[in-house]
């Protein structure tokens, strides 16, 4: 897909009420394939700074799980997994601040990660919602984590894909990390002011740049579903498209915990939880410590752990692998 060719795509399907996608079911040789849809709706969600923006699936009397997506990605990350989703219940993936069409924070401030924490509140508060569900991937799983452990009497589900909880750091890792980000922010700061486009590419060009800095983690087919809502064509370059979202992404500070706070946060998930781990996906922390919050979530009688095939984007590469533990545990905790 090059040119106006993929322009068109990415407005049919940022503008469209219908989701359809092709996946491989079962193991038969012949390797079936189904295409499945379902149909979504833009919403618009009010916050103080701006919007929140989603796609929600399913009916809107019903209350949905939120899907929260990870770091730099968006409400795409959900695409290929949404059609395979219970069909009793909505669901309602939505684009982080700074992400995708969401709003971007104002000029001056920070990123950081227990914001998207309180994002959940609004919603909550939005929606009139006495109860939330959640569905989050990688950085969403790590504030999954810390919603469920502050919050546990509003959480009555959460789901967490391939990141355990907030990632422990050295001393030193955490310093040093606080300095690049408050400096580097700053720097990048007073290169927007001088306005201007960031840099542009050809379609094929920005899918690849996608697949290597995921890391290879996003397939190349599935780039599709994360650059519908991540790039805008360029103003001054034919043919050739920009990342849309906000650079002060990159500088977003995160969560600097110990292991004794993240073990007594562990300690206070009581709700229904469920984790799904990538097998060829990286710890980001050395193990032990995931091993040690692991002990202590095996104490919730309500807690499931699974593992699975696959890169840290394996829902949405192969949402096959993961759809099946998720709908046998939505079907226990939200079965009507």
């Amino acid at each position: 897909m090059k040119g106006p060719r993929s322009l068109r795509l990415l407005q049919q399907l940022a503008n469209g009420r219908r989701q359809s996608v092709r996946l491989a079911h079962g193991q038969s040789s012949t390797n079936t394939l189904k295409t499945l849809t379902k149909h979504y709706e833009e919403v618009s969600i009010p916050v103080p700074w701006g919007h929140i923006s989603g796609k929600w699936y399913g009916p809107k009397h019903v209350r949905p799980i939120l899907g929260m997506h990870g770091w730099q990605d968006n409400a795409g990350t959900f695409d290929t997994l949404a059609p395979l989703l219970p069909p009793h219940l909505s669901f309602l993936s939505i684009d982080a601040p700074g992400h995708g069409l969401s709003s971007w924070l104002p000029a001056g401030v920070m990123y950081h990660s227990i914001d998207y924490v309180q994002l959940v509140l609004r919603i909550m508060e939005e929606y009139n919602w006495s109860k939330v569900s959640i569905l989050g991937h990688s950085m969403s799983s790590i504030n999954g984590f810390v919603f469920a452990a502050l919050f546990p009497e509003k959480l009555d589900m959460f789901i967490g894909l391939d990141v355990l909880k907030p990632p422990i750091r050295s001393p030193k890792q955490i310093v040093n990390a606080l300095s690049d980000r408050l400096d580097g922010s700053l720097k990048l700061e007073r290169r927007l002011r001088s306005g201007g486009e960031p840099p542009a590419y050809e379609w094929d060009q920005l899918v690849e740049r996608l697949h290597q800095g995921s890391e290879k983690s996003v397939d190349i087919d599935s780039c599709k579903y994360l650059l519908q809502r991540n790039c805008k064509p360029s103003s001054h370059e034919p043919h050739k498209y920009y990342f849309s979202r906000d650079n002060r992404l990159k500088y977003s500070q995160f969560y600097t915990l110990s292991l004794e706070i993240v073990l007594e946060m562990a300690t206070r998930i009581r709700s229904p939880h469920l984790f799904i781990k990538a097998l060829q996906a990286p710890y980001y922390e050395h193990k032990q410590y995931y091993d040690a919050t692991l002990a202590v979530l095996r104490q919730n009688p309500l807690f499931e752990y699974h593992e699975v095939d696959g890169s840290h984007h394996v829902h949405l590469n192969e949402p096959e692998k993961v759809a099946h533990i998720i709908n046998s545990f939505i079907n226990k905790c939200r079965p009507l």
